[in-house]
């Protein structure tokens, strides 16, 4: 599911990029899944395979044009209805919204500290990763009650260890060794 859903997120970053709606795209889109999680009888309906393409189609074109979503969304729903994948529209969502800030330079990181860290300290630390990734940083910091002191970044599937515990057990290993 995961291959497919990266196929529609970048067949939809394509167009949106391209059109500079960007922002609109990810609104309506957020809009008509929301509706489509909230509502069971919804899901059920565009889930049912006794329920024809048309008729989807036409309550996706009402709710859109509810929604105020744009001509691209619009579309991209049929598509998906039409393959029969709204089930996967949560998990597209979420991929589109990554595969954005990934072409846009956007790394999304989390901070984790032992303690609460001051809006400088703050900077600082979204500056040095920013210098280290050469990505724009959004950093999302967080308390990590194991740590006894520094703090534990993680960017994408790399982490940044620079905390006490990972220092004293560096220390460990290498009086151990000697």
């Amino acid at each position: 599911m995961r291959s497919a859903s990266l196929q529609y997120a970048n067949a939809l970053a394509d167009i949106a990029l391209e059109q500079g709606a960007t922002g609109p795209v990810i609104q309506q889109l957020s809009d008509f899944t929301a509706a489509y999680s909230s509502f069971a009888e919804l899901r059920n309906f565009f889930e049912s395979p006794a329920t024809s393409k048309e008729e989807k189609r036409g309550v996706a074109g009402k709710i859109s044009a509810r929604l105020g979503a744009n001509k691209i969304v619009r579309n991209f729903l049929f598509v998906v209805i039409d393959h029969r994948r709204t089930r996967e529209l949560p998990e597209i969502l979420a991929t589109f919204q990554k595969v954005l800030r990934e072409r846009q330079g956007i790394a999304e990181t989390e901070v984790f500290s032992a303690s609460t860290l001051n809006d400088a300290q703050k900077k600082e630390i979204t500056q040095m990763l920013e210098r280290v990734t050469g990505k724009k940083i959004e950093a999302k910091f967080s308390l990590d009650a194991s740590l006894i002191g520094g703090v534990r970044v993680r960017v994408g599937d790399t982490i940044y260890d620079g905390s006490l515990r990972n220092r004293l057990d560096g220390l460990r290993e290498r009086l151990a060794a000697e």
